[in-house]
């Protein structure tokens, strides 16, 4: 029984490995769009702190993902702390997840380039924050598999603490939609919305609540 314990947790540890390891691609990554500005010294000497100055788009999406993919990090590894075990079907939903976690570079990079171009920014929002919503729907696909009837959670885990993470992650879903569809009406808003919500979720998630004599 021990033996069989401890192969399950190694198995979730694994697991919680590997997505580690693509969060920090991931995140690596981002940097990549920042380059050293171009100084052409035929059309004169621009100055350095202009140029610096000019890459905000770059610094803010940058900055913007790099807190989306540590959030998305942090509260991974909050929730795989309440995981006992897994089996084919939640590793593969893992990985869709992490697929999606792992595609974010792709529009920080069209967010840094198209910003500032009022023509494009609505498509750029909408492509964000649809990659943001289907990272929190495949989130949301993979607690609700390991939660029912406490399939793979810890057998310990309070029934009302359970429900309280699943209303949250069903509501974070919602707004994270909701922001899609903004975003389809308006860029602008859309992209304040996406922000906001990532900084509400900078806040520390609830301590996990076990039965009593557990």
């Amino acid at each position: 029984m021990q033996k069989s314990r401890t192969a399950a947790e190694s198995d979730t540890q694994r697991i919680e490995a590997f997505s580690d390891a693509v969060f920090a691609i991931a995140i690596t990554l981002l940097i990549l769009e920042i380059r050293v500005p171009e100084l052409n010294s035929t059309e004169g000497t621009p100055s350095l702190v202009s140029g610096l100055f000019a890459l905000w788009p770059s610094y803010f999406a940058y900055i913007f993902s790099f807190v989306v993919i540590g959030i998305f990090w942090a509260n991974h590894h909050y929730v795989f702390q309440l995981y006992e075990r897994s089996d084919q079907v939640f590793r593969l939903f893992n990985l869709l997840f992490l697929m999606c976690i792992s595609f974010l570079p792709f529009p920080t990079a069209v967010l840094a380039r198209c910003i500032t171009d009022a023509q494009q920014l609505q498509t750029v929002v909408v492509l964000y924050a649809l990659v943001l919503f289907l990272s929190v729907l495949t989130w949301l696909l993979i607690w609700l598999y390991a939660s029912r009837n406490h399939r793979l959670l810890n057998r310990h885990l309070d029934d009302k603490f359970i429900a309280y993470l699943t209303r949250m992650y069903i509501l974070t879903s919602v707004l994270y939609f909701l922001a899609l569809v903004l975003s389809l009406w308006n860029g602008i808003a859309g992209l304040v919305l996406c922000v906001g919500l990532t900084l509400l979720y900078t806040l520390p998630p609830k301590k996990p609540v076990y039965r009593s004599g557990a």
